[in-house]
């Protein structure tokens, strides 16, 4: 049975984060989303605001270099950004680093888009060595967008939430919790009805809308196939939604 806290999860004092779902390579829909995020942030001023990317920022759509110069160009000094690991860009960073064997596995994944942002034909590069294969692929993608990617992290703390990819691991402590279930986990954590140890915030799995449960919200929407990219907004107590249209 769920054990639930009688008070509300609640962000940090004075602060604000927006978290967005799965882009998926939308970069007509990330930047629309982000045109809400700053006009609600005008409209709406704030002491300090966060910008949290769930992950699985490329493939699947059209333009992940796109979305990769987008995410880097963010320059806004009043606004925190965070940008976490989903299994995506776990399988790029594997498959053009250590274990390009996963390279064939991933380019059917939605890989083959990503590279066709960056100019690369997938089928040709498909038909190569896969060590071959990832080296032509690594040099078409800008070092920088690589390391950017690299660098992204595994979850962030937004007072009493939890932002992470996928989900966590029921009953096992958040400072034990395996960057697999973090970037991967599906009906062990979905079907859960535990208390986590925070509000967990999450994409990964598609809903029609957002997926609202008494221990977490998902909310990726889709965005590649259903053209609604959707952000939520949590500042105290409070939780609102920012989203394209389809």
């Amino acid at each position: 049975m769920l054990t639930t806290d009688p008070r509300p999860p609640s962000g940090p004092p004075e602060s604000r984060a927006y978290a967005i779902g799965d882009v998926h390579g939308r970069l007509d829909l990330l930047d629309a989303l982000l045109e809400q995020i700053a006009a609600d942030r005008q409209a709406r001023p704030c002491a300090r605001e966060f910008l949290v990317l769930l992950g699985d920022v490329v493939d699947r759509g059209p333009d992940s270099q796109g979305v990769v110069a987008r995410l880097r160009g963010l320059d806004d000094p009043t606004l925190h950004t965070v940008f976490l690991m989903g299994n995506h860009e776990e399988m790029l960073v594997r498959a053009l680093g250590a274990q390009p064997q996963r390279l064939r596995d991933w380019l059917k994944f939605g890989g083959a888009e990503c590279v066709e942002s960056y100019g690369v034909d997938a089928g040709d590069v498909a038909e190569l060595d896969p060590a071959a294969a990832a080296a032509v692929i690594r040099a078409a993608i800008p070092r920088g967008d690589l390391a950017f990617i690299d660098g992204f992290a595994d979850s962030f703390r937004f007072g009493d939430y939890l932002f992470v990819h996928a989900g966590i691991r029921p009953g096992i402590a958040l400072e034990h919790q395996r960057t697999g279930d973090l970037r991967w986990i599906r009906e062990d954590f979905l079907e859960s009805h535990v208390a986590h140890p925070l509000f967990v915030v999450h994409g990964h799995t598609i809903s029609e809308r957002p997926d609202e449960r008494a221990n977490r919200i998902g909310i990726d929407t889709g965005a590649y196939a259903s053209g609604v990219l959707t952000a939520l907004c949590i500042e105290g107590t409070g939780r609102r939604y920012l989203a394209t249209g389809s």
